[in-house]
């Protein structure tokens, strides 16, 4: 009696100490495990064999932008997401897309929490929300393709389609031959979609990298409408936008270090160090 009452009280203290290790790493804003227990949802799945690998200077300066920040009732300016566009909620704003609505608040947090952690990160706002002149000055594409050209990272912020129609989480990568260890960083957390997507998006030509946090629908969705953990999930994915970054910039990624010499098979996966190609 005596040996099973100690086996059953150990097995009770095992449980007990699974249980407060997992709640300890459950607290931990993790983005792997956030996509795994359903925060943003599903990942794209798309054939990518594409590599960030160019080394980046921690000084590079971040411009975070909100998609469709400059295109509001122009066609193709944002979901309304699932709750306006399938469920007929009212919009979070009437004056634009649910989509941009949720691109602004992770804008903004994204550049608080990044000058919180030390990057020298800020936002573009263009000032009017409908531009038709896509060429405008002002607009997300132009002011982009001005910072990049200046040697800035660029990263604009969306949320995908709901539905059949949005494809998941993921980075949408410039085109170009000199991706870097941030968007291998971010793709490597939030997922990956192939370099020409859909034939080149517009500000992909513009070296602008695109972040789709998630489709817009679900717990995702419903955690941002929720007054009760709305600001606990705007943070949550700020947080883990800008660890993203920092793990990039500071080469914290699984990347073979060095091309050894006769190594032919995936060449483009080593490391190289060229912090200054953008």
């Amino acid at each position: 009696m005596l040996r099973i009452f100690i086996k059953n009280n150990l097995t009770k203290c095992l449980l007990i100490f699974l249980y407060l290790i997992f709640q300890i790493i459950n607290l931990s804003p993790n983005l792997s495990d956030s996509i795994e227990n359903n925060l943003l949802g599903k990942r794209v799945n798309k054939n990518a064999r594409w590599f960030g690998n160019k080394s980046v200077l921690p000084s590079t300066p971040i411009i975070i932008m909100a998609g469709h920040a400059d295109s509001q009732n122009i066609p193709g300016a944002g979901t309304r997401g699932e709750a306006v566009g399938l469920k007929g909620l009212q919009s979070m704003d009437l004056t634009m897309t649910d989509e941009l609505f949720w691109n602004l608040k992770i804008r903004d947090a994204v550049v608080k929490v990044g000058k919180e952690h030390g990057l020298d990160i800020s936002s573009y706002e263009p000032g009017v929300r409908s531009i038709v002149d896509e060429n405008h000055p002002k607009t997300n594409w132009s002011a982009g393709a001005r910072y990049a050209a200046q040697g800035l990272y660029v990263l604009e912020i969306h949320f995908d389609s709901y539905g059949v129609d949005g494809l998941g989480a993921g980075l949408i990568p410039p085109i170009t031959s000199n991706l870097n260890n941030i968007d291998e960083s971010l793709a490597q957390n939030f997922g990956r979609y192939p370099l020409f997507f859909r034939g080149g998006l517009g500000a992909a030509r513009r070296q602008i990298r695109i972040l789709e946090i998630g489709k817009l629908e679900g717990n995702l969705e419903r955690n941002l409408r929720d007054i009760k953990t709305r600001e606990n999930t705007i943070y949550q994915i700020a947080f883990l936008i800008v660890e993203s970054i920092k793990k990039g910039i500071n080469n914290e990624l699984f990347l073979n270090p060095l091309l050894q010499e006769g190594d032919i098979f995936l060449r483009g996966s080593y490391q190289q160090t060229n912090p200054e190609a953008l």
